[in-house]
């Protein structure tokens, strides 16, 4: 039987809208989500209100996520008119040996087997937002939902992250540190203090535009290996 093991971070001290969620399901089930507002949007109170409907809902399939996001999405554009109470997501549901993702926005979500690294959701790094015309609350319907499932084995690492991470350190970068960390909370502190050693200097990789990019981080670091 697969058992898994988790460790987060959150920094909200520039913007103070991300948010993630830890939800046990039972049976060593879960759902695991990181939510980035969108900052002079009521980025807090959109993700904040997804995190405390997710918390609530009767959780078991991702059609059930599903429904929340669309539901929530709904509230959101009737009140924000799309450009009010906006947010990304991206999920992790895991039931049943199975694993489904669900993302909207550029929040990213990297799955680790072995030496293989996948970026399944989110941009690629760079200064320009994107993910604002995806976001949760920006369209009446949720048009742009990513969904896609896959099988988890023993040593599948599973990374969830807003884009105060994603910006701040190249996906070869990080899947370096979380291949080589020992557990959870071990790839965390890596990434973190790769992050705020950065932040001190004030640059990061070329590749990446030099210049720090100042903003809330969130991440979530689940291991998997035989209970």
């Amino acid at each position: 039987m697969l058992a898994s093991s988790v460790a987060t971070f959150l920094d909200n001290s520039t913007h103070g809208e991300d948010s993630f969620l830890l939800r046990d399901l039972g049976g060593g089930e879960f759902l695991d989500a990181v939510m980035d507002g969108v900052t002079g949007h009521g980025g807090g109170e959109a993700s904040q209100s997804l995190v405390a409907a997710l918390t609530t809902a009767t959780i078991t399939s991702p059609d059930d996520v599903v429904k929340v996001l669309e539901e929530i999405n709904q509230e959101f554009f009737e009140v924000g008119g799309g450009r009010f109470l906006l947010t990304t997501v991206s999920a992790a549901l895991f039931l049943d040996g199975q694993m489904y993702i669900l993302s909207a926005g550029d929040s990213p979500v990297y799955i680790m087997k072995g030496d293989s690294v996948q970026q399944l959701t989110g941009r690629i790094g760079g200064f320009l937002h994107v993910g604002v015309a995806k976001a949760v609350g920006a369209a009446g319907d949720l048009n742009n939902l990513v969904r896609m499932d896959f099988t988890v084995e023993p040593g599948t690492r599973v990374v969830l992250a807003t884009d105060g991470v994603s910006d701040n350190v190249q996906s070869s970068e990080l899947a370096e540190m979380v291949q080589a960390a020992s557990d959870p909370e071990d790839a965390s502190q890596r990434v973190n203090s790769t992050i705020v050693g950065r932040l001190e200097v004030g640059h990061i990789p070329e590749q990446l535009g030099r210049r720090f990019r100042h903003d809330d981080r969130t991440a979530i670091f689940r291991f998997f290996e035989m209970g």
